[in-house]
């Protein structure tokens, strides 16, 4: 019988001539890694990837670089990552757009469902509603019955068609029985100044964005869509609260792998991301943004992503919600 320490050397040696050949847990990561962002650099995805990127890095010895690849709305940095070899070596930054809503509103080169497989939830970035600051409503049974008693004087703003602001307001109307028109916005920045200014009156948004407007009572919270009530706003209450407990929703990110990807990595990524978010002056950044930061599991991921894929699929056919 050959030597354990013969062994070992032979496998260590066959794992890493060997084309196409699964990852060996004892040897990853033994390269770079890349960790594709669907989104422009700065925003949330990026900043996400970046706090991930270093911690992989120093984990490894290896560089891990953070390439942003947008347009599409998504699609073309998605389509990157899953067409990429499924060695460990190359991650995506998806999230709600690319790999729950997207497969809906248009045909896609790549299956979100079968290509990718789910390495960590990072983070999800809720909702809150707001209304302008002069709109006589105070709660969220006070806006339906507004909206009730004025049908379709009431509009609302999102950060683009299809945008996680238009999927809520529609759910939200769908639930509630009530009419609002809707005005997409080219991202968030432009919506909230016309909200603001009372051109439009309701909005979904995201707790970070609009914690500072709260405060200086530029808007009115009326309700956070979370389970329970976040530390950026304690005195919001909840849309469960409010009597509706389905409407839970925010846009969130997590880091996921082409299919085929060896459980090993999958493994390795999942735990060292965790450790990316664990320093405590990390998760208090986020934390005190209202970020959610759930780090669990990859079956937990995954069934994330289907219950996310199943609900706003309802919402956008009911809606008959359309891309630009």
């Amino acid at each position: 019988m050959l030597p354990i320490r013969t062994i070992m050397l032979t496998l260590a040696l066959l794992c890493a001539l060997a084309p196409g050949a699964p990852v060996c847990a004892q040897d990853y990561p033994s390269k770079p890694i890349k960790i594709i962002v669907p989104l422009a650099a700065g925003g949330l995805a990026d900043q996400l990837a970046r706090t991930a990127a270093q911690r992989l890095g120093e984990a490894s010895g290896q560089s891990v670089v953070v390439e942003n690849r947008p347009g599409g709305a998504g699609a073309i940095g998605a389509e990157a990552a899953a067409r990429s070899p499924a060695d460990g070596y190359t991650l995506f930054m998806g999230g709600l757009g690319t790999n729950a809503v997207l497969a809906h509103l248009t045909r896609l080169t790549f299956d979100p469902a079968k290509d990718f497989v789910p390495v960590i939830h990072v983070a999800t970035f809720p909702n809150v509603l707001v209304v302008h600051a002069g709109l006589p409503v105070n709660s969220v049974a006070e806006l339906v019955a507004h909206a009730k008693a004025n049908p379709g004087k009431l509009s609302y703003a999102s950060q683009g068609n299809a945008a996680s602001g238009h999927l809520v307001g529609e759910q939200f109307k769908q639930t509630a029985g009530i009419a609002m028109v809707h005005v997409p916005y080219r991202g968030a920045a432009p919506a909230v100044q016309d909200l603001v200014a009372g051109h439009v009156q309701v909005m979904f948004d995201s707790v970070t964005l609009q914690a500072p407007l709260i405060a200086d009572r530029k808007t009115r919270a009326l309700a956070v869509l979370t389970p329970l009530r976040v530390a950026a706003l304690p005195d919001v209450p909840t849309m469960i609260e409010a009597g509706y407990a389905q409407m839970q929703s925010g846009t969130w990110f997590g880091l996921l792998a082409p299919t085929g990807t060896p459980r090993e990595a999958i493994a390795w990524v999942n735990n060292e991301t965790r450790k990316a978010f664990a320093p405590d002056a990390v998760r208090q950044r986020y934390l005190a943004q209202g970020t959610a930061l759930p780090l669990g599991s990859p079956d937990e991921f995954a069934a994330h992503i289907a219950a996310e894929r199943t609900k706003w699929g309802a919402v956008i056919r009911q809606a008959n919600i359309k891309l630009d």
